[in-house]
């Protein structure tokens, strides 16, 4: 006797999902694991401090872009949700009407926590390479290191990797250096 093709998750069961877990849909399965650490939280409103006044708002940088810390993206039939992605402003020029955005990013960055590490190095990497996000970036609060790929001919190349007590200078953002540093708020465990 066949197996039965497995379900794959819709809407209502992403919306199902209690509040103190983030879902997302991969490849038709639905992903769940816990809202993200103070740290992981902290890093990310940090960085989008460090981006948005050069980046978004065009103060002593190019401007042009606009940020969104973790927007619902539909992706074809993928629903993920990256901690930070941007756009620029010449591909997002209104609102979306909806909750959710269907236009990909020119850039994500995924903060790499246990529960999530498997996704996002794995098949949200696939998913933001087959929708033409041009600019990936990786940040493992843990060892402390952001790594940097660009999407060129359907492959992620990397481009620029810092670790902590360097400077990060990474496209699509590289006009505006900053220190790593400053994404960390907390003492370093081992500290």
């Amino acid at each position: 006797m066949a197996e039965a093709a497995p379900r794959r998750a819709t809407y209502a069961d992403l919306e199902a999902v209690p509040e103190h877990l983030v879902g997302e849909i991969v490849d038709g399965v639905l992903e769940t694991h816990p809202r993200p650490r103070p740290r992981h939280v902290a890093a990310a409103s940090r960085l989008s401090g460090e981006l948005e006044p050069p980046f978004g708002l065009g103060r002593g940088g190019p401007g042009g872009w606009i940020f969104m810390i973790e927007p619902e993206l539909h992706l074809g039939p993928h629903v993920v949700a990256p901690d930070i992605a941007g756009w620029r402003l010449e591909r997002m020029r209104t609102e979306p009407e909806t909750a959710y955005i269907e236009t990909p990013p020119d850039w994500v960055c995924e903060i790499l926590s246990p529960s999530t590490a498997r996704l996002d190095r794995g098949p949200k990497r696939r998913i933001y390479s087959e929708a033409g996000v041009g600019h990936l970036w990786l940040l493992d609060l843990a060892d402390g290191v952001l790594e940097s790929f660009t999407l060129t001919a359907g492959q992620w190349l990397p481009t620029a990797t810092a670790a902590r007590g360097e400077t990060v200078a990474a496209p699509p953002f590289d006009a505006v250096p900053f220190p790593l540093d400053d994404l960390f708020p907390f003492a370093s465990p081992e500290a």
